[in-house]
């Protein structure tokens, strides 16, 4: 006999920009917002009752309303906002979880009064998801499609090789990714002092840049520990960090059949198949709770 199991619903990639007026200084938020509830779902499965089904068109207004209720002082506050809203205001309701991507945009300096013309920045998107069930959070913050890149500093010898193998080894390399990152916060109650989401992330950022720059790298695996490392030393509020690190490859181009000596100079930058380092940094004593599946955050 078939079994319900688990199930949610609710209303992905809700696109809000929420400008803030101070003046004639703007200000942006830009966001992407998916908002899944799970809790007393069975019978709209098994008979069809929409009796505990708040609609999904319902969830979207609620993001367009609580931009306007209650504003984006982050990605993190504003998750929280809403699925507070969502476990504590309908019954059948016991788990929400909000997922947002946020997309940056830089003022653009001009003649003229006020501030309020913007550009695009960039390929890179924070990310935040939030989790509830009525008495504890979790919150899992990070970034992807960052994309860095060393143009010293990295070897990649002593390898295992065998009859297949035909990668000779590099003393001095092209180290590049494009960095897909996760964090949990170790803040779980409301209890517990929040901390300041915009600032965590700007640090955290920072120490991940610091730590791909200033480590002289032997394997991207190295790279990564040093980069999660750096975060959970700095950072007390984290509690985990993941990685998903896409090797950049940068092959030397053989420059020899033109009569010319290539040195560490000119390289093909190839998109695939590339490697795949991925790899969970922790605090002593914490869990790991990220999934090892970065995509599905």
């Amino acid at each position: 006999m078939p079994i319900l199991g688990q199930n949610q619903y609710g209303k992905a990639e809700n696109r809000v920009v929420r400008v803030t007026r101070d003046g004639a200084t703007h200000h942006i938020k830009d966001l992407n917002v998916s908002v899944s509830l799970s809790g007393d779902m069975d019978e709209v499965h098994l008979s069809g009752s929409n009796a505990n089904v708040l609609p999904t068109d319902t969830t979207k207004n609620t993001v367009y309303a609580f931009a306007k209720e209650h504003g984006i002082d982050s990605a993190e506050q504003f998750g929280i906002h809403l699925a507070r809203h969502f476990v504590t205001g309908q019954e059948p309701i016991e788990k929400a979880r909000i997922r947002i991507e946020e997309y940056s945009w830089t003022r653009i300096e001009a003649a003229g009064e006020g501030e309020h013309s913007f550009a695009r920045q960039g390929q890179e998107t924070r990310l935040t998801q939030i989790t509830y069930d009525g008495s504890a959070w979790e919150v899992i913050s990070g970034l992807k499609d960052l994309v860095v890149m060393n143009t010293t500093d990295s070897e990649f010898w002593g390898y295992v090789k065998d009859k297949y193998t035909t990668l000779p080894e590099a003393y001095d390399r092209i180290l590049a990714t494009q960095v897909s990152a996760r964090w949990r916060f170790n803040w779980s109650d409301d209890a517990q002092e929040m901390p300041d989401w915009e600032e965590s992330y700007d640090q955290t950022r920072k120490h991940l840049l610091s730590a791909f720059a200033e480590t002289y790298s032997l394997s991207l695996q190295q790279t990564l520990f040093q980069m999660g490392a750096r975060i959970v030393e700095h950072r007390d509020e984290i509690d985990e960090v993941r990685f998903a690190l896409p090797n950049k490859h940068h092959f030397l181009v053989d420059l020899k059949p033109f009569g010319l000596k290539n040195d560490n100079e000119v390289y093909f930058a190839a998109d695939r198949p590339y490697g795949l380092i991925e790899g969970t940094i922790l605090r002593d004593g914490a869990e790991a709770r990220i999934p090892a599946d970065l995509p599905n955050l």
